[in-house]
């Protein structure tokens, strides 16, 4: 076996000691903004973005659109349209359809709202009336651009769907409305005409187009070619077509909708003054869903050290928004999930103890989150250790015999045969009692 020399490793090992010296002066247990955002920057270092990115997010319009969720009273879609405001998304999305959208469109504007909502619409002046009598400021209008959904009009010339279109655009910028244009299924789209299609929605007054991956079959490479490819795809209207600003609308039936959303607005860096990414909360919507408006926001914040949204309130909104609609937030989901800054096993909670940011990409209170040590079979002492630090809110000394009473108490409870569940709060809380502690 060749001899390993300490000597070909010193740099590394002068490198290893500044790195955790570094990592426990600024990894605390308890929140301090101003170490965090000194140590993201030596974890995380910040990659800046040469476009403004605006959240335009859809959970009040493709996000209730999603099979077998409640339909919220119109005060709790008020609310969702406070939190997101709350929380700083630039626009939000509604439906205007029902009574109950009308009636939380206005609650919404009587909140300061107004200015922020974008009414969904199809090709059709009768829906752009309809958003006008809510006086709302801005729409989006939908139109599939791929053949394959003009199977819907067997017999329609593409003449005559283009002209629809552009007719309800010029309707309604002529009405003062700022106009956002949706090419359906723009992934599947043949590009000479969706290329033809672009030109005419921005000579008839459109700002903005959104590029829809309706089916989540967007292709996030740099080199994919178009359709799917999302970068392509943006290149080339950016290239070929007059229109001022580009959207993204990623759905996720191959679970890529992030990582689209995230190429696409990478793409855009340097190309485009704005681009609007449509997102939903928990990404809620049709199907599979689509990019979460956490995910992207926290992407953003990390990757390329965008700083403009309230944090805070993520975990908050996101149990608002499942309550609210019966949606079963998986306790796994990243971010807002309830395990999302849950810890059980040995190894896992005895880096949490040296130095959080071993184990957690961000401290948890920074999205209104809280850390979590469950005592399980896989907990040794350290995991206990930092339980009754929690309890008691204060160190207890490795060498206190009653930290080892209440490790062996805790051994003896979880190895029971027929014991298949970690140790409740008051289980701990008793056993700690037993074992002298003060909780």
């Amino acid at each position: 076996m060749r001899m390993i020399s300490e000597k070909d490793f010193e740099k590394n090992e002068e490198d290893r000691r500044k790195a955790v010296d570094t990592l426990l002066k600024l990894s605390k247990q308890k929140h301090d903004p101003d170490a965090w955002r000194r140590l993201k920057e030596i974890l995380y270092p910040s990659r800046k973005l040469d476009v403004d990115v605006i959240i335009d997010d859809t959970t009040l319009r493709e996000g209730l659109q999603m099979a077998g969720l409640t339909t919220p009273a119109p005060e709790d879609l008020a609310e969702i349209g406070r939190l997101l405001y709350e929380i700083g998304v630039e626009r939000i999305e509604v439906m205007t359809y029902t009574p109950t959208d009308k009636d939380a469109i206005r609650m919404m504007i009587d909140n300061g709202l107004g200015g922020m909502l974008a009414g969904w619409s199809r090709a059709a002046k009768q829906d752009i009336d309809e958003i006008l009598k809510l006086d709302l400021k801005q729409i989006g209008i939908s139109h599939p651009v791929s053949y394959y959904h003009f199977a819907k009009w067997p017999d329609e010339h593409v003449c005559n769907l283009v002209s629809r279109v552009v007719e309800t655009v010029e309707y309604a910028v002529d009405h003062g409305l700022k106009v956002f244009v949706h090419g359906e299924d723009s992934t599947r789209a043949d590009w000479d005409f969706e290329r033809k299609f672009v030109n005419a929605i921005a000579e008839a007054g459109a700002e903005v187009y959104r590029i829809c991956d309706t089916v989540g079959v967007g292709c996030s490479l740099q080199d994919h070619p178009l359709p799917n490819g999302i970068p392509a795809k943006i290149r080339s209207i950016k290239k070929e077509t007059k229109i001022k600003s580009l959207e993204i609308h990623a759905h996720d039936d191959l679970g890529n909708a992030v990582e689209n959303t995230m190429a696409a607005i990478r793409t855009a860096s340097g190309l485009y003054e704005k681009f609007y990414v449509s997102t939903t909360f928990l990404g809620i919507g049709e199907r599979s869903g689509n990019a979460e408006t956490e995910k992207i926001i926290l992407n953003l914040y990390i990757h390329h050290g965008l700083y403009k949204w309230n944090l805070s309130l993520l975990r908050e909104t996101a149990n608002f928004i499942a309550t609210a609609l019966n949606y079963h937030l998986p306790t796994n989901k990243a971010i807002v999930g309830d395990s999302a800054f849950a810890h059980e096993s040995g190894i896992h909670l005895q880096g949490i103890r040296i130095a959080p940011a071993i184990y957690e990409v961000f401290p948890p209170e920074l999205v209104g989150q809280t850390r979590k040590i469950i005592i399980g079979r896989r907990t040794g002492k350290h995991g206990i250790v930092l339980k009754l630090r929690e309890l008691v809110n204060q160190d207890v000394d490795e060498d206190d015999p009653r930290l080892k009473k209440l490790v062996e108490l805790v051994r003896s409870s979880l190895l029971q045969v027929d014991r298949k569940y970690y140790l409740t709060e008051e289980e701990f809380k008793k056993l700690a009692s037993e074992a002298g502690f003060r909780v």
